[in-house]
């Protein structure tokens, strides 16, 4: 027997750039109660919202400032309720985004953390440097680029931070900071959300803070990435919060072989429901995404058809906030967009597991049109370009880079319409994020009628498989994969 969250399709909204109800260029949650009639007719069961909570937008919503409330931008805690409500009268779940590897440098715990004697110390990881505070307590390397230290003069030591500066890593040494984290998962569960996308959810635990070995990515990371602590912690979450609600979670787990897979999310290990795996998103790179190599459909389809038998439950999964647009990096965005899009669609849908559809994909949104450095907000591009230009990388090189890899590729507005502003805004204000500039071409509104249509094959798949228990939980054989 199906459990509900293995028989529904989700739907990732990226809210900043989803639909805005204001017209001050931001994406807020009265705008997407306003196109909730939309998302029903397209067949999905559940949204995910990427974080909506108050925070300094350093990595936009990533660095989390108060846990339990809602970013004004956004809305009012009592838009969230209505948008629970609303949804839920259209047969919608909602799960919200859960980010407990760090805060926002501006949240409470951490700016009372900056005080020696305050007992808020031990919510994060603090510790001396070396040579007289000359040099960071060990040699990581951080997701952004650069080191994972920060010194903190008022402090007077350095704190850890695996992403941004701004974004100190919790210490779950301290056992209150789980305590913590079990109050706010149950202040989102009582208002009726059902269930959490747990980001980076396999690096919380530091089983030491020893130096790395030398390594061309992520130095250090073998103290952090899986390691037993992590799902000590995700065991008492599920046995001690999410076993007493009707919901699921699935972790973002990076970096994770088969067996470390298997380990988060098998059903006997009461951890993680689902994972989203990785591999199939690394078929065009080395080592890292900036590393490009040549697609070839044949290590992509094979990488998805490993996974099918791997895991119990697959999270399925072409493209979210973090990822370029599907059709863009896997097909042809030009001459063949639309049959490149409808293939992806009937690939994902014909997965075994649960599919994850990103806001856009359904219509065949492709990758940004900028031209330059300036209209990018993402942290992670900005970082990794400074850090190529002081590595004297070629100016039209780190521009690739960032063309190919940025996450801002997948957070432009969402194209509703043909008319100015792409329907995401009203005529003459500011977008926060440029609106690609094929949304007159590229919109919702110009498939929304259209049976044939990206979206009508979105829509169509969507439908068939809710009405097949084998294509959804059937077993998977890869009959032949040719190489082109």
């Amino acid at each position: 027997m199906l459990k509900w969250w293995q028989e529904t399709v989700v739907y990732q909204i990226y809210p900043r750039s989803f639909q805005d109800s204001n017209g001050d260029g931001i994406g807020d949650i009265p705008g997407i109660i306003s196109r909730l009639d939309e998302l029903k007719d397209l067949g999905v069961g559940v949204l995910w919202l990427s974080p909506v909570y108050p925070s300094p937008n350093a990595d936009y919503g990533y660095d989390i400032s108060n846990y339990t409330a809602i970013h004004p931008e956004y809305g009012t805690m009592a838009d969230m309720d209505n948008l629970i409500q609303e949804a839920g009268n259209r047969g919608i779940k909602i799960i919200m985004d859960l980010v407990i590897n760090h805060t926002s440098d501006q949240h409470p715990w951490f700016q009372a953390s900056r005080d020696k004697n305050s007992p808020y110390r031990d919510y994060y990881i603090w510790r001396p440097g070396k040579n007289n505070d000359k040099i960071p307590p060990n040699n990581w390397s951080g997701f952004f680029g650069g080191g994972t230290w920060q010194f903190d003069e008022k402090s007077g030591e350095y704190y850890l931070h695996l992403f941004a500066k701004n974004q100190p890593d919790l210490n779950y040494y301290n056992p209150v900071v789980l305590e913590e984290i079990k109050t706010l998962m149950q202040f989102w569960l009582n208002k009726g959300v059902a269930g959490f996308r747990c980001d980076v959810i396999n690096i919380i635990y530091k089983s030491s803070l020893a130096d790395g070995k030398a390594s061309f990515i992520l130095t250090g990371s073998e103290h952090y990435l899986s390691q037993e602590g992590t799902h000590e912690i995700l065991r008492t979450l599920r046995k001690e919060v999410l076993n007493h609600y009707d919901c699921f979670t699935v972790g973002e787990t990076v970096f994770v072989s088969p067996k470390q897979a298997n380990d988060l999310c098998a059903a006997d290990r009461n951890e993680l429901n689902m994972i989203f795996s990785f591999e199939h998103m690394e078929t065009d790179q080395y080592f890292v995404k900036w590393f490009k190599r040549k697609f070839r459909a044949d290590r992509f389809a094979k990488t998805i058809s490993k996974w099918q038998n791997l895991l119990e439950w697959n999270a399925n999964y072409f493209e979210n906030h973090d990822q370029p647009r599907s059709v863009s990096r896997f097909g042809n965005d030009e001459k063949y967009w639309q049959e490149s899009a409808k293939l992806l669609c009937i690939m994902l849908l014909t997965l075994r597991g649960t599919p994850f559809v990103f806001q856009g994909q359904e219509i065949g949104m492709t990758n940004f049109d900028f031209t330059d450095m300036s209209p990018i907000r993402d942290i992670e591009s900005i970082n990794i370009y400074a850090l190529a230009k002081k590595l004297w990388f070629p100016a039209f090189y780190r521009w690739k880079l960032i063309r190919e890899t940025s996450r801002d590729n997948s957070r432009t507005p969402m194209q509703w319409n043909n008319q100015p502003n792409a329907g995401f805004t009203k005529a003459g204000a500011t977008p926060w994020l440029a609106i690609n500039k094929n949304y007159t071409k590229i919109n919702y509104s110009s498939q929304l009628n259209d049976p044939t249509s990206i979206r009508g094959i979105y829509k169509r798949m969507i439908s068939f498989r809710a009405q097949s228990d084998i294509l959804k939980a059937g077993s998977f054989e890869s009959i032949h994969i040719s190489k082109y």
